[in-house]
């Protein structure tokens, strides 16, 4: 899955959209404001309809930069 969107943000907390590279599924979910949740966590995430994430389809993830850099303290 990657991430398109994030609704909201409360500090490093965000609401975000996601979308799944195999069959464009989007869902609503929680999400942390790290550079491990971008480059670790959403590409391992399953999708709920396929069950594919962007590392079982091969794919390269596309992580997003965080809003505040790792070492800020928010």
């Amino acid at each position: 899955m990657k991430l398109i969107s994030r609704k909201n943000q409360n500090r490093r907390d965000f609401t975000g959209v996601y979308e799944c590279e195999g069959c464009g599924h989007t869902k609503t979910g929680y999400g942390y404001d790290d550079s491990n949740f971008h480059q670790n966590v959403i590409p391992a995430m399953k999708c709920p309809a396929c069950g594919e994430s962007t590392l079982s389809l091969g794919e390269m993830p596309q992580p997003q930069a965080t809003k505040y850099p790792d070492w800020m303290v928010v």
